[in-house]
């Protein structure tokens, strides 16, 4: 079946609690890095404390798909032992103080490093624990390979510090076939962090659980509208109870007075349920969000199984976590049922 750190700066980038020795290689592969950042795009600022970037960086990727995909970030994003990423979780839940919805069809999440976004993404699964579901399905922007459409990773394993996550075989397979706009290309998922940063959260809160990980390349109308139709078409064939999970964060290396007007009107859209609202600032203006065209996919997959509601149950930025306000990456944790 459908189944309290030192601290030096490098150009603006953050190097936290690493020492004088490493703090130096650090540096120098950041200083390579510069270039690459400014033309593929604003990325987040390389926040290495704990090893975790409070949002993105570019690597390099995978030449072919494995059944098993390997964890590219653990480790550095997030912990890569078992316990004390479990701890972490644990924080971060305790302190996301929001009732969970039984009916949730989807949810919408932060995909940076675990010490800045969890905190917030942490609402959005606390929102979510109470859903008996039989797969989640996720989509993330691709940061690092561009390309037309959406690669799925159909089959096999996604490998956590918490064991593998099994792909929902059927599901992918039933959702691939109701658009062309869905294909294999391996190379996205290579060191693309977006779907992993969803995983620690998914082993822990639903273990047992499988996923259907899909990466979005170019953010399209057309592209995230087919995808919508054909994620709900996908799930309402496979007949089983689906969770939606769009990962995204918000704006981008504004000071947090300039990202939270941007953000804000993100999340009025969202809030509104309105996917092509949302669409039409995107359109206007992409650096409201990095993964906007996976947001819009999932609140239109949502509305057509049936959900008529959405709220933002938690809002922050990097800067919260960090301290400095003067360059921050903004995150939204919201629920739709």
């Amino acid at each position: 079946m459908c189944g309290g750190s030192d601290t030096s700066r490098v150009d603006g980038l953050e190097l936290l609690g690493v020492g004088e020795d490493v703090g130096q290689l650090l540096r120098e592969d950041v200083l390579l890095l510069v270039g690459q950042l400014e033309a593929c795009e604003r990325s987040d600022a390389l926040d290495i404390g704990d090893g975790q970037g409070s949002g993105h960086e570019v690597d390099g990727t995978m030449a072919s798909m494995p059944l098993v995909r390997r964890a590219a970030v653990a480790g550095r994003w997030y912990p890569d032992d078992p316990g004390r990423l479990t701890a972490q979780l644990d924080d971060h839940l305790a302190h996301a103080y929001v009732e969970s919805v039984p009916s949730i069809r989807a949810i919408l999440a932060p995909h940076a490093g675990l010490m800045y976004s969890g905190p917030v993404a942490a609402y959005a699964y606390a929102a979510a624990r109470a859903r008996r579901v039989s797969a989640v399905v996720i989509v993330g922007p691709s940061h690092f390979v561009p390309f037309a459409g959406v690669s799925i990773w159909g089959d096999g394993a996604w490998d956590t510090p918490l064991g593998r996550i099994t792909v929902a075989r059927d599901l992918a397979e039933a959702i691939r076939l109701e658009s062309d706009v869905i294909t294999n290309l391996p190379s996205a998922h290579g060191r693309e962090h977006s779907i992993e940063m969803q995983l620690p959260f998914i082993a822990h809160l639903m273990p047992g659980v499988a996923i259907v990980p899909m990466v979005m390349g170019h953010q399209t109308r057309a592209t995230a509208l087919a995808l919508g139709k054909a994620m709900a078409e996908g799930i309402l064939s496979c007949g089983i109870e689906v969770l939606l999970v769009a990962s995204s964060d918000l704006s981008h290396y504004e000071d947090s007075t300039t990202a939270a007007r941007l953000d804000a009107v993100v999340m009025e859209r969202v809030e509104r349920l309105d996917g092509d609202g949302l669409m039409e600032v995107l359109e206007a203006e992409p650096r409201h969000a990095c993964g906007g065209g996976p947001i819009v996919a999932v609140m239109d997959a949502a509305r057509r199984l049936g959900a008529t509601r959405a709220q933002v149950v938690k809002y922050a930025d990097s800067g919260d976590v960090s301290g400095d306000k003067s360059s921050v990456v903004g995150y939204m944790a919201a629920a739709i049922w």
